[in-house]
């Protein structure tokens, strides 16, 4: 019987097909891995060293202003240099004109009447035997030489007293610096109104206990603030010489 020679057609086609596509799905060629590479936040990293940069120099400026302030503070009118002390007794009122031993005057015989000292600015120089008596109620008086000292220069000064209570600022006429700063008994002169010790000097002896003979007096003297005696003028006292309580001019 004889044997049937046409080609397996199935088997044919199968194995064709695999010819024709190849290796098949098992060998197809993938396409190659694309490597993701993390992208460092740079801008936040920036950022944040800025804020850290920022920060220490806030902090570095701040220990340096204390350190200054620290440096500035004083706790005995010893510290500052050239500073001078003087001793007088309070309580002692006159009407008439005194001849007094410092110039500016720290101390002794004065008026009956003070000047206002509630951080007054005066634009004249006031009448300096009312000015002591402020001294003896615990103000610190700051003077300056009109002739050697700028508008700047008051200005500065202003800035110790305006507002300030148991200060007072005035020009002083004659005065043989440029700045003066007097409490009861203590006096220091500079060359400049930007010199430290006027601030040390005014921190310190404001109100000081124990450096004044009247604690506890007033500063206030509206009528002596609102047209102050200028220096050379006679008293406004009268012949009293006992009254220490009023706060009027008469």
């Amino acid at each position: 019987m004889a044997k049937d020679r046409t080609p397996d057609k199935s088997r044919a086609t199968g194995g064709g097909a695999s010819r024709a596509g190849g290796r098949g799905t098992g060998g197809r060629t993938r396409p190659p891995t694309q490597v993701v590479a993390h992208q460092r936040p740079w801008g936040l990293i920036a950022g944040a060293i800025a804020v850290v940069v920022f920060a220490a120099a806030v902090i570095g400026y701040a220990v340096v202003q204390v350190r200054e302030a620290d440096a500035l503070n004083v706790e005995s009118i010893d510290e500052i240099a050239g500073a001078g002390v003087y001793e007088y007794e309070g309580g002692q009122h006159v009407t008439t004109p005194v001849e007094y031993e410092q110039s500016p005057p720290v101390g002794g015989e004065h008026d009956p009447y003070w000047a206002d000292c509630t951080g007054s600015v005066y634009d004249v120089d006031i009448r300096h035997e009312n000015a002591v008596h402020s001294l003896e109620h615990g103000a610190v008086w700051i003077t300056y030489n009109p002739d050697e000292v700028s508008d700047d220069d008051v200005a500065t000064l202003a800035e110790l007293v305006d507002g300030v209570s148991g200060r007072m600022l005035s020009p002083y006429e004659g005065l043989d610096s440029a700045v003066s700063v007097q409490s009861w008994g203590e006096q220091v002169k500079v060359d400049s109104a930007d010199d430290q010790r006027i601030k040390q000097f005014a921190d310190l002896m404001t109100y000081k206990s124990g450096d004044f003979p009247e604690p506890g007096a007033t500063c206030e003297n509206p009528a002596f603030l609102a047209d102050p005696l200028v220096a050379g003028a006679p008293s406004s006292a009268g012949t009293d010489t006992d009254t220490d309580g009023a706060v009027t001019n008469q």
